[in-house]
């Protein structure tokens, strides 16, 4: 496409949105032109999702102007509002972080929704759906479910089907929220040579990530912002990894990998015995146990059940002896969905430090610690925000109005903090950008050397994250958990085990759709 040729399909200009005393967008600036893929990025709290919520129409701004097209569609004298029905007019089809999906319907039923036309009349257009769904997979590489219900699916099935949702709408405009934070590594290369396909055919795309070197991969070019403001826009090819995370954080520092130490393992802290293939689980204090394999195949009931929140089929494969489960008695668990399992929204951050916490003897007082101590709750909470650099307007403030990244910052700073036996990650660092991910990554190295370290269990669909952080690396695969030679931890090595992972997946979907 020539100079000439290009257009911007998406105008930003002046934007500033406030949400109290907290301002989410202060003079934000961003152009996104036809054919090309245009990533924004910035730390946790930079206003990235109040601007994308702005362009789908989910929030009006306090002040600024929106063209699409080349249309004004707010600001400029406009006296009409900007919905969500307008963007979809327009062809701004978006792709939420937090999912935009009914809970109770199946995914079937939930993509019917999303594209019901005039001449469908009462129905659902299913067969449709299913013709496009076959169609999307075989371009895509993502493998939907449509036959169980969405409160069944795991996060990662939940995103795949969030991404296909908008993709049947065939958008114009095609804007991303962090939709590669749980696929697996050969699904985020899939999307991304969509994304890039997509572009080719003259559409605008916009994408969120944190993960810069995705960012480098697929992007046209970047927009980088920071407290709110555009503080760079430049082509890919004049940036670097290093100079993009300067204007991200003001420290480039963060992209390095923290320094390894070697840990002598301690005495066992949990066990897993009674696996079908004959070898027993034992978790030992400073170590870390990294557990990487495709979304859906028995991860989460293995953290579920490591963390003690539900009994599980033995680790050596679903169907098989339950075993027999020991755990310590203090046990931290950061779970995979921090919305539905990790915060209340409408509880204000120290009530949800209060939901971990409840049983600490330093918080509780009265006749037999029958009472909590709301200040000394307010004060643990205001020494994990400053510690864990949550963006929020103090302790008060409710978890719903945190940004997906600083939330994730409160759910890991609650299940850190103090002395537990055994921690249970689940995709720690989803959502948090490259400060707080290495932030995260140094607190789990500076548990493992504590005097009375704990166990440490990591489930991540993040692999380089796993490689990088874990003593020991499992696969699993379809609910049996295999040890990863010393040898073959490398990207290939367990990539080639979890493929195995993703081919049964496809041929579960596929029966789904049947």
């Amino acid at each position: 496409m020539t100079d000439r040729e290009v257009r911007a399909a998406v105008r930003i200009r002046g934007l500033r949105r406030t949400f109290g005393s907290v301002v989410a967008l202060d003079d934000a600036r961003l152009e996104v032109r036809a054919g090309e893929v245009h990533a924004l990025v910035g730390e946790n709290g930079a206003g990235k999702t109040t601007l994308l919520s702005v362009l789908a129409g989910h929030l009006r701004p306090d002040a600024g102007e929106v063209e699409v097209d080349g249309a004004s569609v707010f600001g400029a004298g406009r006296a009409r509002g900007w919905s969500t029905r307008d963007a979809w007019n327009r062809g701004v089809g978006m792709v939420h972080q937090h999912f935009a999906l009914v809970p109770r319907l199946t995914g079937e039923e939930n993509l019917s929704l999303g594209v019901r036309r005039a001449r469908s009349g009462w129905a659902l257009p299913t067969d449709w759906v299913r013709e496009r769904v076959h169609r999307i997979r075989a371009e895509t590489g993502l493998e939907v479910d449509l036959s169980r219900q969405v409160e069944a699916l795991s996060i990662g099935e939940r995103q795949r089907l969030e991404i296909v949702k908008v993709l049947l709408r065939d958008p114009r405009i095609l804007v991303l929220d962090e939709p590669t934070a749980v696929l697996a590594p050969s699904e985020v290369e899939g999307l991304l040579t969509l994304l890039r396909r997509l572009a080719g055919e003259g559409r605008a795309v916009l994408l969120v990530a944190h993960k810069l070197d995705e960012v480098l991969r697929v992007a046209d070019r970047i927009t980088v912002l920071r407290n709110g403001r555009t503080v760079l826009e430049a082509d890919r090819a004049a940036v670097t990894a290093r100079s993009v995370a300067e204007a991200m954080v003001g420290d480039a520092e963060a992209l390095d990998a923290p320094q390894r130490t070697t840990v002598e393992p301690g005495e066992v802290r949990a066990r897993w015995l009674g696996r079908t293939d004959g070898v027993d689980l034992e978790l030992r204090a400073g170590e870390i146990v990294g557990i990487a394999g495709v979304e859906g195949n028995g991860q989460r009931e293995l953290a579920r059940a490591l963390a003690g929140r539900e009994t599980a089929a033995g680790p050596g494969g679903s169907g098989g002896a339950p075993g027999r489960i020991h755990l310590p008695d203090r046990v931290a668990y950061v779970p995979q969905d921090r919305g539905r399992e990790g915060l209340i929204g409408s509880f204000d951050l120290a009530e949800n430090v209060a939901l971990g916490h409840h049983a600490d003897p330093d918080v509780r007082g009265g006749p037999g610690g029958a009472f909590l101590r709301w200040n000394a709750l307010v004060a643990r909470t205001r020494e994990m925000i400053h510690t864990f650099g949550i963006r929020t307007s103090g302790s008060r403030a409710t978890a719903a109005s945190l940004s997906g990244g600083n939330q994730q910052r409160l759910v890991v700073a609650r299940e850190l903090h103090g002395s537990p036996e055994l921690v249970v990650a689940e995709n720690p660092t989803r959502g948090l950008d490259v400060a707080g991910a290495r932030f995260v990554h140094d607190q789990l190295h500076r548990l493992r050397r504590a005097k009375h370290a704990p166990a440490i269990v990591l489930v991540s669909t993040d692999l380089d994250e796993v490689l990088a952080l874990s003593d020991r690396v499992f696969t699993i695969v379809r609910g049996r958990l295999t040890e990863v030679p010393e040898a073959e931890r490398t990207r290939e090595g367990v990539g080639a085990r979890m493929l195995e992972a993703g081919e049964g997946r496809a041929a579960r979907a596929g029966e789904g759709t049947s």
